[in-house]
């Protein structure tokens, strides 16, 4: 590949970028317009327009002293512990359910008894099974992170099990035949094979986290962006309420932005990636 076209193939990509970027951002623009003129329009109190809900962010987020960055206790005492379960009880579901999926998945025999358990257990809304965590745990972090655990690992697992019984036959006896090492085979073969489908699955986990962070903070929690959020509904602070919704909307744009970028940048040596214009 030529500097020219390698310059053309980088331009065209950063064309396409910033194109995608404007779409994107010009039609949540317009939505954002529609909404408020809609909610001016209709006078209710419990659809606040947007500019409303921006005053109360500001207060609610923006007011604090200089020396925390202008960071509200809420912030400190709320989205900061929130975010903290929600990305620890991610990490966690990843790293067992990664493990037990490359075991199980390079296993001959063990979907066929684990299949079965797993289909059971993925079946149980993960919201039910609060109150028994909450049992096992009492009412502090430990519940929450309990909760997110279970329902963010099957994503996870299931996927690695899948990319990792998908691996290419080729692949397999060029390893046997070389004799690789254990060690090697897993890290430098089976997990670059299985990563498109193990990456799929953390990105799924990670949405089902941030909405079970919110629903676990709704039951028992004494802090928290769902607690918070829980509070303003019970006050009829709407402004508020609407805050604490449209930040879950921007933390799930932030995370999901965030997680592509690094999946891209992990995954740009797979040919089908370094063959796209």
């Amino acid at each position: 590949m030529t500097a020219a076209t390698l310059t053309g193939r980088v331009g065209r990509r950063a064309a396409r970028g910033a194109a995608t970027i404007v779409r994107n951002w010009l039609l949540f623009a317009i939505l954002v317009v529609v909404w408020e003129f809609a909610a001016r329009a209709g006078g209710s109190k419990f659809f606040p327009p947007p500019t409303e809900i921006a005053v109360a962010a500001a207060k609610l987020w923006f007011t604090g002293p200089a020396s925390h960055l202008f960071l509200t206790d809420a912030v400190f005492d709320n989205v900061f512990p929130s975010l903290g379960r929600m990305l620890g009880g991610w990490a966690l579901a990843a790293v067992v359910g990664i493990t037990l999926g490359v075991l199980v998945g390079r296993s001959a025999k063990a979907m066929d008894y684990l299949g079965p358990l797993f289909a059971f257990f993925r079946s149980i809304p993960p919201p039910t099974l609060i109150p028994v965590f909450a049992v096992l745990f009492g009412l502090s972090s430990g519940m929450q992170i309990g909760s997110i655990i279970f329902g963010s690992i099957w994503p996870v697992l299931l996927n690695t099990v899948d990319g990792v019984r998908s691996v290419d036959q080729v692949k397999v006896e060029t390893s046997r035949s070389f004799r690789t090492p254990k060690r090697y085979w897993i890290t430098m073969v089976v997990l670059p094979a299985a990563a498109p489908k193990i990456f799929a699955g953390l990105r799924v986990s990670l949405s089902i986290s941030l909405l079970l962070m919110v629903v676990s903070e709704l039951v028992g929690a004494y802090n928290g962006i769902g607690r918070s959020l829980m509070n303003a509904q019970q006050d009829f602070d709407f402004p508020t309420m609407w805050s604490w919704l449209v930040l879950l909307g921007i933390l799930g744009y932030l995370f999901n932005t965030i997680f592509l970028a690094a999946e891209r940048r992990v995954l740009a040596w797979q040919p089908a990636r370094l063959g796209r214009d």
